[in-house]
């Protein structure tokens, strides 16, 4: 029995990380308190709780020197999350060549591996590693992100309709199939916005990733209103979280004011968010673009 399924006894634990719950996570659930199978992936998904809550380093020390593949696969993840994406990277890539097979038909190590490998920038590696999943909705949810950002939408809509027929109502399926619908738009938007309000609005899973979820199907659907208090109520949860930060620049564009204050806060909060990032590039080109043009004056 797949122990994140609706009958495992994984479920609970699973479904709190991935509604952002993670101090639920760590508090709520005790590993040894889960059959012996089950032991390790408890314990795989607080450690994982841990590094997204801030703790990176102490979880890189905590598991420093373990043999097992799902714990050589946390380091790496607590690597990345230190900032260092091509040492996390190696840690994965030495933990595939030297296991062979086994630590590639792991899901553990699909998923942390996956993850490591796209975010250091080696996606075709990435979906390599997550292709060999065999009913692993983690490793579905992260195929569908790496399409998305590959603008590979047809085949995000291949993976989350396969996924959808053996996976029925899972959360994870309903997130990755809303963001393949915000992508495709026009009513898709609406029923993207559905699912992300219901998680953002409820008490249970309700956090600043979920309400900047809602924020940006409100933004699609063109209600800056709401999207602006979604944010707001985000950005009330945890200050510097990033995606906050940088959807809210975003809205005050596009309600015609200027983003000054939170381009800086958000350069501040993450120096190497994507959108600092593009604006840093763009800036850059227009600047090598104007410099060869001068001003002519006329008598």
């Amino acid at each position: 029995m797949d122990p994140y399924s609706s009958e495992g006894e994984l479920i609970n634990i699973h479904a709190a990380f991935h509604q952002y719950q993670y101090e639920s996570v760590l508090n709520d659930f005790d590993p040894s308190s889960f059959s012996p199978e089950n032991h390790l992936a408890a314990r795989v998904l607080q450690l994982r709780a841990r590094i997204a809550l801030g703790q990176a380093e102490e979880v890189a020390e905590e598991v420093k020197g373990e043999d097992k593949p799902e714990l050589i696969a946390v380091s790496a993840l607590a690597t990345l999350r230190q900032g260092d994406e091509d040492a996390a990277a190696k840690i994965v890539e030495d933990l595939l060549e030297s296991s062979g097979d086994s630590a590639g038909e792991n899901a553990i190590v699909q998923v942390l591996g996956g993850t490591v490998l796209a975010a250091a920038g080696k996606g075709e590696e990435a979906l390599a590693l997550l292709g060999r999943h065999q009913g692993n909705l983690d490793a579905v949810a992260l195929i569908v992100q790496l399409y998305l950002q590959q603008n590979r939408n047809d085949l995000a809509v291949k993976e989350v309709t396969a996924a959808r027929r053996w996976a029925q109502d899972s959360i994870l399926v309903n997130m990755a199939e809303s963001w393949v619908g915000l992508r495709l738009g026009g009513e898709k938007y609406q029923q993207a916005f559905y699912v992300f309000e219901e998680l953002a609005q409820a008490p249970s899973t309700s956090s600043a990733q979920t309400l900047v979820a809602q924020a940006v199907a409100e933004l699609h659907l063109g209600r800056t209103e709401e999207a602006q208090a979604a944010l707001d109520q985000a950005l009330k949860k945890d200050p510097e979280y990033a995606e906050a930060i940088a959807n809210s620049a975003v809205l005050q564009v596009i309600i015609g004011k200027q983003p000054t204050e939170l381009l800086a806060s958000l350069k501040s909060a993450a120096p190497k968010h994507s959108l600092i990032v593009d604006l840093e590039e763009k800036s850059q080109l227009f600047d090598s673009a104007a410099s060869k043009f001068s001003a002519k004056v006329s008598a």
